[in-house]
Formats: structure tokens, C-alpha cells, sequence
């Protein structure tokens, strides 16, 4: 295995979804380990002896977001300023003094979203505290990073292309989004009625100003990239067709029915950001209607598309590129996303909802005869097939390799709870596993 592909590290918002975050630029706090910060001396053994009785194989936000704030507040009380914490509050300053002070004052504000903020004053030992759950954030996954990069892992992370309305990002840069004069969204982002939903995707997030990030050079958005550059290898570009063409949704619709394309700032904005920051290592997430424009500004900058093997076999327009025999070897091909269901759910459920038992019997029916398979180890069948196609990356989520149901499906989307909370334990990945896999690997020349 030589790359390693996760979610946003962004700090999670409505719903704990690292695509609803407070931050573009920020890391999550959550994820600082309680261990390390006993090792740093900040916290005592002792600290950690009262830990909630926690699940085993899914995260229970309500337990965690507490228990981990508290310990992070005791650690805080022990942190001493050092070179390293100058150094890096000052060559962060641009997105660190916002999103900290952004914090401070949303605490103060009993949590409510910006536009509802009732005092603009700040607890500036609430702003240095948020500054230093950062700092401890980027220094474990500063020591994480060159771990991967000493045994040859690339990180491959993702960047959404929109950002939440109640962050910071939206907060003190109101200039280059889509508002209103009391700061609510004039247009949101969304994706228009299909065969999957007759009344669209409403996303909710603002819509960017392009003329406005036009005339700075795109100075936010190289930022952006720059600083998701110092955390991970490579990006996955989240909803790429928006920077050709985007579906912009009157702010305050229930739904996207109303929406209308709008041209995005094609390929300006990536030949800006070449200029500055040299190639990109950018992969395209290019599912759903995709329009040849689309796939020529992919293809002008060289970043390789997806292609997902549970789309492959039934009705979606894509379906016959995301067929293996089909594939271009610039390519990210996958069992599925964080979006679908784990291989092993999507085989053996009853489908979605929409679809006729006919569709469904025809897709399986069509699923075993293009793998040439039974269909009783399908996990293993979609692996094989991957791996021993010329795409140049092949992803497996863990929830296949451990061939999981659908217990362990990470998110669905539209759905607003529930989801982002599947636990991996170490000893579930067994010996046996790893050996089968590492054949599939070696024989595929992986």
C-alpha cells in the first residue's frame, strides 16, 4: 500500500461532517492524541483514568466531543510558549488570528452561527487556547506525515470546493462569498433534480464571488491549497465540475429546483495556482452529469478522474467508463466512496429505494457475469478487479478489505445524522486479510 487516502482534517460542524466545517484551513481538535499530549507532559496519566466507557467500533460524538475538549483545556493550562509555537503562530497568522478569534467569539456566543452573534467581544485566553489546539494538531500530523513518508506512503487528502457558511472562512472574508447585507447566503450551492432526486442536491453552502477572487489572483484559494500541500501529498478536488459550471440556488429555497448554471472560473484558477505552487497533485472527483467541458479542463491540466466500480453495472449515465475495460490509465479507480454504501451492503441490500426489483435483479445478474463470479466473496471479486486494472491508483476503503456490511457505512448522503462514526480496530485487521491482500498487491504489480 503506497497511498493512504482520508477524509477532510478540518474541524467538523453540523451534523460532525468534515465537509460542514469551521475552517478551510484549520485542523480538527478531536483528533489530537490524549497519549501524546501525556508523553508532551501536558497532561497526567491520571487524566485519562476516567475516560467514558466509550463504544468499541463507532465513535460516539456526544461522549467524545466533551471528554476531549476537557482534557485539551487541562493540557492548555500546562502548555509553555515556545520557538516552535512562535514559529508557527507567525507563519500562520493570515488564517490562525481569524479562525481563533472566530472561536472565541462563537464560545461567547453560545454557539450559534455568526449571523445570529450577539457581542463582538472575545476571551482572549479563549483565542490563545484555540491557537494552541492547533499548534498540537499540526505538530502530530507533522510527525504522523514524515512517519508515512519514511515507509513510502503518500497521503492523499481532500479539499471540498465549498466551504460551510458558519465558519471562519465565510466570517472574515465576507468579500469573496455571495451575501446579503445581514450576512446570510444571497445564492447557495447545490446540484440540480436527476434520476437520483427529482428536486436536486441543496447544499447550503455560499456561493464564491469569482470576479471578486479574480481580481486578488485567487490569493485565498492558492492559500488554501498551499497549506492542504503542507499536510498532505496529494488532494482529491471535491465536486470538480463547479469550476467549469456550477448550480447556484436562491438563498432560502427548500429545495435545488430553482437553481441555475452559472460558468465557473475554469481554468484560470488552476493556472494561477500552477504558477505559484508549481504541478498540482490533484485528483479530480469527477462523478455525476459531467460535461465534455468538464473533462477537457481535466484533462488541460493533466489531473487524473474517478471511476467507481459499484456504478458500473447499472443505470448510471457513467456507468459504461466506470467499467474496467473501459479505463484510461489516468485514473483513481475505486470499490466505492464514503459516500456509498460498504461493497458488502451495497451487494446484499435491497437497493435503493428508487430503483425496480427488475433493475436491481439486473444488476447483480450483470455484476456476476462481468467478474465471472458467484458473488459469495463480492468484497474480494470488486478488490481483484482493481487492482489488476491499468488505472494508476486503485483506493479500497478499509470497511472492504474487512469486507463489512452496511453497519459500517461511513455516510449517506442527505441524511443529516448518523453518519462519519464507523470505528477501525486495529485487530480486526487480521493476518489473514493482510495476507490475501498482499498477494492481490504483488500479483497486480501494485
Amino acid at each position: 500500500m503506497k497511498i493512504w487516502q482520508i477524509l477532510p482534517l478540518s474541524p467538523t460542524g453540523y451534523g460532525d461532517s468534515p465537509y460542514q466545517s469551521f475552517s478551510a484551513f484549520a485542523g480538527n481538535p478531536l483528533l489530537i492524541s490524549p497519549e501524546i499530549l501525556v508523553r508532551r507532559g501536558y497532561l497526567k496519566p491520571s487524566d485519562l483514568a476516567n475516560a467514558p466507557d466509550f463504544p468499541v467500533d463507532r465513535v460516539d460524538f456526544g461522549w467524545v466531543v466533551p471528554f476531549k475538549w476537557d482534557l485539551l483545556r487541562n493540557a492548555f493550562q500546562r502548555f509553555r510558549l515556545t520557538p516552535a509555537y512562535e514559529h508557527f503562530t507567525g507563519s500562520n497568522r493570515a488564517w490562525l488570528d481569524p479562525f481563533a478569534r472566530f472561536m472565541a467569539l462563537k464560545k461567547a456566543n453560545g454557539g450559534h452561527a455568526w449571523t445570529e452573534w450577539t457581542t463582538d467581544r472575545a476571551d482572549e485566553e479563549e483565542i490563545e487556547f484555540q491557537k494552541f489546539c492547533q499548534f498540537e494538531f499540526f505538530e502530530e500530523w507533522r510527525e504522523l506525515k514524515s512517519y508515512c513518508a519514511r515507509h513510502g506512503i503518500r497521503i492523499f487528502g481532500d479539499t471540498p470546493i465549498y466551504v460551510a457558511h458558519d465558519s471562519a472562512d465565510v466570517w472574515a472574508n465576507r468579500e469573496l462569498f455571495e451575501l446579503r447585507e445581514d450576512g446570510r447566503p444571497l445564492r447557495v450551492a447545490g446540484v440540480p433534480p436527476d434520476y437520483f432526486s427529482a428536486t436536486g442536491q441543496l447544499w447550503g453552502n455560499p456561493i464564491y464571488r469569482w470576479d471578486r477572487l479574480a481580481e486578488t489572483g485567487y490569493r485565498w484559494w492558492i492559500d488554501r491549497l498551499r497549506m492542504t500541500l503542507q499536510t498532505v501529498d496529494m488532494i482529491r478536488l471535491d465536486h470538480f465540475r463547479g469550476f467549469e459550471a456550477f448550480w447556484a440556488v436562491p438563498g432560502g429555497d427548500d429545495t435545488a429546483v430553482n437553481g441555475e448554471w452559472v460558468k465557473g472560473p475554469g481554468a484560470a484558477i488552476f493556472a494561477a495556482a500552477e504558477k505559484e505552487l508549481g504541478e498540482l497533485p490533484i485528483v479530480a472527483e469527477n462523478l455525476g452529469v459531467i460535461t465534455p467541458e468538464v473533462e477537457s479542463l481535466r484533462e488541460q491540466f493533466g489531473f487524473p478522474g474517478m471511476a467507481v466500480l459499484q456504478f458500473a453495472f447499472g443505470t448510471d449515465p457513467q456507468a459504461p467508463t466506470f467499467r474496467p475495460h473501459n479505463f484510461p490509465r489516468e485514473l483513481a479507480a475505486y470499490t466505492g466512496t464514503h459516500d456509498n454504501d460498504t461493497t458488502i451492503g451495497w451487494w446484499t441490500g435491497v437497493g435503493v429505494s428508487t430503483r425496480s426489483a427488475g433493475d436491481i435483479e439486473r444488476e447483480r445478474a450483470f455484476t456476476k457475469a462481468y467478474l465471472n463470479t458467484d458473488g459469495h466473496e463480492m468484497h474480494w471479486d470488486f478488490i481483484r478487479t482493481i487492482l489488476e486494472s491499468v488505472a494508476d491508483i486503485a483506493v479500497v476503503p478499509l470497511q472492504d478489505v474487512l469486507g463489512l456490511g452496511s453497519e459500517a457505512r461511513m455516510n449517506t448522503p442527505a441524511v443529516t445524522s448518523g453518519n462519519w462514526g464507523w470505528r477501525f480496530r486495529e485487530e480486526a485487521l487480521t493476518l489473514e486479510i493482510r495476507t490475501r491482500l498482499q498477494r492481490l498487491t504483488n500479483l497486480y504489480d501494485r
